[in-house]
C-alpha cells in the first residue's frame, strides 16, 4: 500500500481540533505581548481619510490588513492584544486547513494530515504566528490556499484512472477571483498564488477558459499599482544591478531556509535539505511527469524569492531566510514535496518510521517557536517600559515633541503628542500592566526628555 492510498477516519475533524488546540497554546504564549514595530503605523496615522486604506505599506497592498486593525482599534482599542493574535491565529488555523483539504485532494488524508501538522508549529517561521500585524501575510496565504482549493474543486487527482473532467464551474471560478482579490489585498503574497494559478491552468488544456476568472483580478492589481503602489518605499536604498547580482545567493538561501524551516532547523543546514528536497522532486517528476498544479507551484515558489531579492537583497541575503518569508516558501514547499511523498510505502517498519520522522520534526520545530516566543517575551517586556515611561512622562514640561522612546523596538512612534491622542481614543496599552523600573525605562525616559532640561 502507499501513503496516498491510506484513508484516515475523521481526518478533517483530527485537523481543526489539532489546529485549534494548537493556535490555543500560541495564543497561551502571546498572552504579555503588545503593539511592536510597524503596527503603530496604522495606529498613528497622519491622515484619516479612506484612500488611507489604498496607500500601500511597504511596496504591499494592505487595504484588509488595515482594515481588520481598523476594527479592532475602534472595538477593542489598545489595552488588549489578545483580539489581534486571535484573529491572526484563526487566519493560521484556516490556513493549516486548506493546506490539508489540497494536499489531501492530491496526495491522500495521511500526506495531508503530515503537511498539515508540519506547517501548524512551524517554529522557524515564528514571525507569522507570534506577531498580530503578520495577519497580513497569513490572510493572504489564506485567501491564496482557497482560491486553488476552489479552483481544484471537481478536478480528477493525479494518477486517477476517472476520465479527466474540468473544474467546479462558476461557482468555483468566481470564488477564486474573489478569494484571490482578497488575498492581494491583504499583501503583496497574494500575487503568488495568482502566478501558480495562472501557470497551473495555463498548462492544462481543459481549464484554459478558466484563466478568464483570473483576469478581473490580475487588472484589479495593475490599476492599484499605477495609482497607488508606486509610492511605496522599499526598506533600504536599492541598486537594481547590485540586487540582481546577490539575487542568486539570496534565492538559494531562501530556498534552503524554507525548506529547513519544515523540520525546525534553519542556516547552513538549508542549503543542505534543498539539494535532498530537489533530489527528491527530480526522482518523482522522472517517474511521473508533473502536472499543470505541481508546476504552477514551483513557479510561484520560485517566483516569490525572486521577487524579493529584486526588492530587498540589498539588506542581506540571509534576509530572505526571515520568519516571515519561510512561512509562505514552507506552504509552497509542502505542496511541492506532498506529491513527491504520495508513492512513500506504507507497510511494515516504514509506518513507524514516517510518523516517527513527521513527530520529530514537529517536536523541533515546536521548540524553536516555544524559544522565539521566550526571546519575544523578553522584547515585550522592554516595550512595556518604554510605554510606561511615555506615560509617566505625559505632561512633563521637558518632554520632546518629537522624541522617540526606543529606537530599536519602536521607531515609528516618532512623535509623543501623536502616540497621546492615539492613546486618548483607543485606550493606554501600558495601563494595568506590571511596572516595569530598571534600565529600559529610564533610557526611555532619558531619551523622551529635552537635553539639559531639569
Amino acid at each position: 500500500m502507499k501513503a496516498a492510498e491510506v484513508r484516515v477516519p475523521h481526518a478533517r475533524l483530527l485537523v481543526a481540533t489539532a489546529a485549534v488546540i494548537a493556535c490555543i497554546a500560541i495564543l497561551w504564549l502571546a498572552r504579555g505581548f503588545t503593539f511592536y514595530f510597524d503596527e503603530w503605523t496604522f495606529i498613528l496615522p497622519a491622515d484619516s481619510s479612506w484612500t488611507v486604506y489604498l496607500q500601500p505599506h511597504n511596496e504591499h497592498p494592505a487595504m484588509l490588513l488595515r482594515l481588520v486593525y481598523a476594527v479592532l482599534l475602534n472595538t477593542f482599542g489598545m489595552r488588549t492584544y489578545v483580539p489581534y493574535m486571535a484573529v491572526l491565529l484563526a487566519l493560521h488555523a484556516t490556513t493549516v486547513v486548506l493546506l490539508f483539504e489540497l494536499v489531501r485532494r492530491r496526495a491522500g488524508d495521511l500526506i495531508g494530515i503530515g503537511a498539515a501538522v508540519l506547517l501548524l508549529v512551524i517554529g522557524a517561521g515564528w514571525e507569522n504566528l507570534l506577531w498580530a500585524f503578520q495577519i497580513g501575510f497569513v490572510g493572504s496565504v489564506a485567501c491564496g490556499l482557497g482560491a486553488l482549493a476552489s479552483l481544484l474543486r471537481g478536478e480528477v487527482p493525479p494518477d486517477s484512472r476517472s476520465e479527466a473532467r474540468g473544474g467546479g464551474g462558476a461557482r468555483s471560478g468566481l470564488a477564486a477571483t474573489l478569494l484571490l482579490l482578497g488575498s492581494l489585498m491583504f499583501s503583496g503574497i497574494g500575487l503568488f498564488f495568482l502566478i501558480a494559478a495562472a501557470v497551473w491552468l495555463a498548462l492544462t488544456p481543459e481549464r484554459r477558459q478558466d484563466l478568464v476568472w483570473l483576469a478581473p483580478v490580475a487588472l484589479a492589481m495593475a490599476a492599484w499599482y499605477l495609482a497607488y503602489g508606486r509610492s511605496g518605499e522599499p526598506p533600504a536604498s536599492t541598486s537594481l544591478a547590485g540586487n540582481v547580482a546577490a539575487l542568486p545567493l539570496y534565492t538559494v538561501w531562501g530556498l534552503g531556509a524554507s525548506v529547513a524551516g519544515l523540520i525546525g532547523q534553519g542556516g547552513w543546514v538549508g542549503p543542505v535539505l534543498l539539494l535532498l528536497a530537489l533530489a527528491a522532486l527530480g526522482f518523482s517528476w522522472r517517474r511521473r511527469r508533473p502536472d499543470g498544479f505541481t508546476v504552477g507551484i514551483a513557479v510561484a515558489l520560485l517566483a516569490f524569492y525572486l521577487v524579493l531579492g529584486l526588492n530587498r537583497a540589498q539588506i542581506g541575503y540571509q534576509q530572505s531566510g526571515s520568519g516571515r518569508y519561510v512561512y509562505e516558501g514552507a506552504v509552497f514547499w509542502l505542496l511541492l514535496l506532498a506529491d513527491a511523498a504520495r508513492n512513500l510505502p506504507w507497510r511494515g517498519t516504514w509506518r513507524p518510521a514516517l510518523v516517527a520522522c513527521v513527530f520529530l520534526a514537529c517536536f523541533s520545530s515546536s521548540v524553536l517557536l516555544f524559544t522565539y516566543s521566550v526571546a519575544k517575551t523578553a522584547q515585550m517586556q522592554r516595550e512595556a517600559a518604554d510605554l510606561q515611561a511615555l506615560a509617566a512622562e505625559r505632561g512633563d514640561p521637558c518632554l520632546n515633541p518629537n522624541a522617540i522612546a526606543d529606537p530599536l523596538v519602536m521607531p515609528q512612534v516618532i512623535s509623543p503628542p501623536a502616540y497621546y491622542r492615539a492613546v486618548d481614543r483607543y485606550g493606554d496599552p501600558a495601563a494595568g500592566t506590571p511596572a516595569v523600573r530598571g534600565p529600559d525605562f529610564e533610557r526611555a525616559r532619558a531619551n523622551l526628555l529635552k537635553p539639559g532640561c531639569p
